[in-house]
């Protein structure tokens, strides 16, 4: 019953949704009151009307940070990319929508393909704590990850210790790219980082609630109006999930 579906994503009344800000993907601006807009906000202020109640916007600057605060009464909803570390204690959605991680190498790398990058004595910059930093920590095995609290961290410990690759989300690499004279992003990708939708791992009903409206959303095309809207690139619709 939607009663309690609300009672478990909106106890206080409010959906109160938890938001990155370092993704600057679904996060493309701020309102006039300060409330973050984009892909993310308006996937959360929908789910909101379907609920029937208002939305509030809790901002964190990092995933790692927003994914800390699940189940302990600070966020009802979180909109991150989906990891296996983070679902721990996150039930999530399956994605509504994804986005390419490959890397930056600087002018004159040996490097062309990605599979070269785990190699030994290869430096890794990554943003820790990152839904495509998480996936190399569970998949990199001889390369060293390089990590640091923030982007712009990654990209200035790439470029000051002059380290084999930094990796990234593509859109923030062609930005990347664009300052360094010579540098490479590889084709392809080492992941596609899942955005997904989140509650607290006893919201079973809202779980439940929230899988289905993310499964509506994609073939409604939903999705990709607010991607439209926000004239986002490089960001793509998930593929629908896959039966269980």
């Amino acid at each position: 019953m939607l009663a309690d579906v609300v009672a478990e994503l909106a106890p206080t009344g409010v959906l109160r949704a938890g938001i990155n800000l370092s993704n600057f993907l679904l996060v493309t601006g701020k309102s006039p009151n300060g409330d973050p807009e984009g892909v993310a906000p308006d996937m959360a202020r929908e789910v909101a009307l379907r609920l029937g109640v208002a939305v509030k916007y809790v901002t964190f600057e990092t995933p790692g940070k927003l994914a800390d605060m699940a189940g302990r009464g600070s966020w009802d909803i979180g909109l991150i990319g989906a990891e296996p570390q983070r679902a721990e204690t996150i039930a999530f959605t399956a994605a509504y929508c994804e986005i390419e991680a490959t890397y930056l190498v600087p002018a004159n790398s040996p490097f062309n393909v990605i599979a070269d990058i785990d190699a030994a004595g290869v430096r890794i910059a990554v943003t820790g704590r990152s839904a495509y930093g998480l996936w190399l920590e569970r998949n990199i095995r001889r390369a060293d990850l390089m990590r640091t609290e923030t982007l712009d961290g990654a990209y200035d410990a790439f470029v000051r210790d002059g380290l084999e690759a930094l990796a990234g989300l593509k859109p923030r690499l062609l930005m990347d790219q664009a300052k360094l004279p010579g540098a490479r992003i590889l084709d392809g990708r080492f992941t596609a980082v899942q955005q997904a939708i989140g509650t607290a791992g006893a919201n079973s009903s809202g779980a439940a609630f929230l899988r289905d409206f993310v499964e509506e959303a994609k073939p409604s095309g939903l999705v990709a109006r607010l991607i439209a809207r926000h004239n986002v690139r490089d960001l793509s619709v998930a593929a629908a999930a896959s039966p269980t």
